[in-house]
């Protein structure tokens, strides 16, 4: 793996170099954001390790410009902050993982390796479009005819999932598997709660129904 290391206390950047080159992979270290925009734009990476609080931009801030850039590299953050909010918050801003410190590095690794195995988005990958219904998964913007549309974090995670699998039947377990994380269905009417709330913003203020219901078993988006 080449992995860029975005990272301002010298100490964690070199454990985690050390770490990675005993490993037989390859790492470059940036102590600012600026400098790792750069780098990330102008060399290929495999992955890269972004920490949260650097100094002169918010590391949330950097990935944000790295999406709106077209790098589709994964991204892992590593920070301090282990609240809710700021994991949601960093992978809202285009993060693939999100790490909380201290750490150990086996786990680090573990998660590179896995973001590694993923499929890496391709740029027509970023824009998903159903009709004329658009979803940007940099900016996580969806708009339909032109209209902006806001949705909640597991309103946008549906639509999402429909619009990777367009013309297909998408059922409850699989959204509450990918969704909500769940191996079990907890016999609730959660699945059901939330796609009505999506139809409510993307379906109803318009003439086309592109969600549809098939009875008894799931849902299908297609024009």
């Amino acid at each position: 793996m080449k992995v860029l290391i975005v990272e301002d206390d010298l100490d964690t950047a070199q454990f985690i170099a050390r770490g990675l080159e005993q490993s037989g992979d390859s790492a470059t270290h940036c102590d600012n954001a600026e400098q790792a925009l750069l780098s990330a734009s102008t060399h290929p990476f495999d992955v890269i390790i972004f920490d949260r609080l650097l100094p002169s931009m918010d590391g949330l801030d950097a990935v944000r410009i790295l999406r709106q850039s077209k790098i589709v590299t994964p991204i892992i953050m590593l920070t301090a902050l282990s609240e809710t909010s700021d994991r949601v918050a960093g992978l809202n801003a285009g993060a693939d993982d999100y790490l909380v410190k201290p750490f150990a590095f086996s786990e680090l690794y573990a998660r590179l390796k896995a973001l590694t195995r993923r499929q890496p988005l391709t740029p027509k990958a970023l824009e998903l479009v159903v009709a004329d219904l658009t979803l940007e998964r940099t900016t996580r913007q969806v708009k339909r005819a032109d209209t902006h549309i806001d949705l909640m974090p597991k309103e946008y995670q549906i639509l999402e999932y429909l619009m990777l699998n367009p013309k297909q039947l998408v059922t409850k377990t699989m959204l509450l598997e990918q969704v909500w994380g769940f191996s079990f269905d907890p016999k609730t009417s959660l699945v059901q709660t939330h796609v009505s709330r999506l139809r409510n913003k993307i379906d109803k203020p318009f003439t086309t129904e592109l969600i549809k219901t098939v009875r008894g078993s799931g849902y299908i988006i297609s024009d």
